[in-house]
């Protein structure tokens, strides 16, 4: 067998991959078809691009997001190494500048001698070794050769990306600066009172929709709705969900606000800012004329408008076993969000995973299964798990095996499952020395 792993897809899941492979000692050939090809979604000639948010989320280790980043760091990613270089102020938030994070990470990949890179297309299935991570937005010809494997079913979801508008364009007499609860100054926040919040979500929920094919409307990621799918549910979803004032005061009136937008920082630079929550599929038009209603953007310059794309996903528990493995070839793996996985760190979790154990099994070594005590395995296990309707999953504390003794309180609950995860992963890292 060829000791070359082939990994289809520089995203940050393949690129992980690469890099647990290579510094091994393990040759790996990477494929990525930009520029030959495009996606709907992606502009970059670069690897690892952010095509949502610029948000890797929390940090801190309450957060299952934040845990995530920690057991990460314990298996020298490279993913995490590119967001130290490119943060940006985000509160307790790891954010970063795009162009920045994916220049790290092309880069380190472009100049590691042990990786190839080829720009190419790729529409059939390589021989083994192998780890597809081609991601959500699979092109056409390798998902249907991914499908005709026996066992092998792609599903379908939409994933929205956030607008984006320029700094200088914000009327600042409106938005201040602060993060919730005195937590920093990190977000722009824009206040509401209820008469401006009436106003808003009733042009929101009446603004035209971009058209969707009927086969794309079989499935909606319930973690990424559209902002006007959420306000759909009711006038007060939204003031109670992503424009929850709670925490913030404003200080025009030295009282919260009624509702509040809040604007992160979406580059080094600070010129541009992501309107946080307001994934959407309304007509760009629509868009300009609904979120300059929002006090603070009525003159709003739209750096990005939001838009929504088709994302695939496997029916993994059928096709897929310990480390993203197929069930019945050890030397071919997936990884990223076509696995099942639902977010940035997720899906670069699943590609260390994948490239950590692929480089143990072809050295002949045994390869360690993460346990479902740690944030790695408890994703690991979800998509190899048998559901009656399998959807993809972002990291939190409840796909984590409980704690054997009660403990009282979230918070402390929470320190006590991240002490016990670092634990393992540490236990792990010495017994099988990663």
């Amino acid at each position: 067998m060829n000791n070359t792993v082939k990994v289809i897809g520089a995203g940050l899941a393949g690129c992980e991959a690469a890099w647990q492979l290579a510094k091994r000692g393990i040759n790996v050939t990477l494929y990525e078809m930009k520029p030959v090809k495009y996606s709907p979604a992606h502009k970059m000639e670069g690897f690892a691009e952010l095509v949502c948010s610029n948000s890797l989320k929390a940090e801190h280790l309450t957060n299952a997001s934040g845990l995530l980043k920690a057991e990460m760091r314990l298996l020298d990613s490279l993913v995490l190494q590119a967001a130290e270089k490119a943060r940006v102020p985000a509160g307790g938030a790891l954010a970063v500048d795009r162009d920045v994070f994916s220049s790290f990470i092309t880069n380190a990949m472009q100049q590691h001698p042990l990786i190839e890179i080829r720009r190419k297309k790729v529409d059939e299935i390589p021989d083994s070794p192998v780890i597809i991570a081609t991601g959500p937005l699979t092109d056409d010809a390798l998902a249907d050769a991914i499908t005709a494997l026996p066992g092998f079913q792609a599903l379908h979801f939409f994933d929205a990306a956030a607008p984006i508008v320029t700094y200088e364009s914000l009327n600042l007499d409106k938005v201040f600066r602060a993060s919730r609860y005195d937590k920093g100054s990190d977000y722009l926040n824009c206040p509401m009172d209820e008469d401006e919040y009436n106003r808003f979500y009733d042009a929101l929920v009446e603004a035209e929709l971009a058209p969707l094919h009927d086969f794309d409307k079989k499935m909606v990621f319930e973690g990424c709705l559209a902002v006007e799918i959420l306000a759909s549910r009711g006038r007060q979803t939204l003031a109670f969900g992503p424009l929850k004032p709670v925490g913030l005061v404003d200080p025009r009136t030295g009282k919260a606000p009624y509702a509040n937008v809040q604007l992160r920082q979406d580059n080094e630079s600070g010129t541009l800012y992501n309107l946080v929550g307001f994934q959407t599929r309304l007509k760009w038009g629509e868009q300009k004329r609904v979120f300059s209603m929002i006090p603070g953007l009525e003159n709003a310059e739209f750096a990005r408008y939001g838009v929504m794309h088709r994302n695939t996903y496997l029916n993994s528990p059928d096709v897929l076993t310990d480390n993203y493995r197929l069930k019945d070839n050890p030397f071919f793996r997936f990884a990223g969000q076509i696995t099942g996985v639902e977010g940035y760190m997720e899906s670069a979790s699943s590609g260390l995973v994948a490239g950590l154990t692929m480089a143990k099994r072809i050295l002949g070594e045994e390869e360690p299964v993460f346990p479902d005590t740690t944030v790695i395995g408890a994703l690991a296990k979800h998509v190899k798990t048998q559901t009656a309707n399998f959807q993809p999953m972002n990291s939190n504390f409840g796909i984590l095996s409980p704690m054997q003794e009660r403990i009282r309180g979230k918070r402390n609950r929470y320190e006590k499952m991240a002490e016990r995860s670092l634990n393992e992963m540490n236990s792990i890292i010495e017994t099988y020395k990663l």
